[in-house]
């Protein structure tokens, strides 16, 4: 089965030389409470939006490694949204990314070490309605209910959500019987869960980020046999602290 990741790829930023769908945010989400997730940011290539992601301190954003590169950020002044809801409004405040931090063993296509970190070139610590989530571990007691938020499409083929959608999902036990890879958690997708333009967002699960949104089956974020597919934090928390407590 063909997997997709979730890129929302407009094409200011770069012509697709894969197989990535561009015609697929939240599937059978609800709008969110307006900043009751005020952890949620939108990195954005040339003022448009690309992938999702959360402030995890006042200086780092993380974010899925994939919306770098094959998304062309790596080509476009990239910007954090923060303290966003709606995206066509001005009620938010947008940064320059100074730094961005790659997985050293992440090799796109392949869903491995799906993970990166931007740094800001200002600090978000007294901007209104932003505040960062803490990353943890998915603690025991699996198939259990958590959420996704984003503003990408709201299902295959559709269009992308101006202002912050979010779901509730399940994560699943025994991920690997799903996609052959042991850093990666399961959720959503048969009920509701997200889709291009959500890619980098927080898997959250008790008020804590555990995974970012990663892939999910190609052109197929409506009903998909399998599920959606984010990152495990966990495996990167040395990683993670490396990268944040020497910068």
């Amino acid at each position: 089965m063909a997997l997709v990741h979730l890129l929302l790829l407009p094409a200011v930023l770069l012509p697709l030389g894969h197989s990535a769908s561009v015609n697929v945010g939240i599937v059978n989400g609800t709008e969110a409470n307006p900043h009751s997730r005020p952890y949620m940011v939108s990195v954005q290539g040339n003022g448009e939006h690309v992938c999702g992601g959360f402030l995890v301190s006042d200086l780092f954003v993380m974010t899925a490694a994939h919306c770098w590169k094959e998304s062309g950020l790596d080509k476009a002044e990239v910007t954090a949204v923060i303290g966003a809801h709606g995206l066509k409004s001005n009620d938010f405040e947008r940064i320059a990314v100074k730094e961005h931090h790659i997985h050293p063993e992440f090799h796109y296509p392949a869903p491995s070490n799906d993970i990166m970190l931007l740094k800001l070139g200002n600090s978000t610590e007294n901007i209104k309605n932003a505040a960062k989530i803490s990353i943890s571990k998915l603690s025991k007691g699996m198939d259990r209910s958590c959420s996704v938020a984003g503003w990408g499409r709201i299902k295959t083929k559709g269009t992308a959500s101006s202002v912050l959608l979010e779901t509730n999902i399940t994560v699943y036990e025994n991920c690997e019987t799903y996609w052959n890879d042991t850093n990666l958690l399961c959720a959503g997708g048969d009920k509701g869960g997200f889709c291009q333009g959500d890619s980098g967002g927080p898997l959250v699960c008790d008020d804590k980020a555990v995974g970012i949104a990663s892939f999910t089956e190609k052109d197929n974020c409506d009903n998909p046999t399998k599920p959606n597919v984010y990152t495990n934090i966990s495996a990167f928390m040395s990683w993670i602290e490396k990268i944040i407590e020497h910068q």
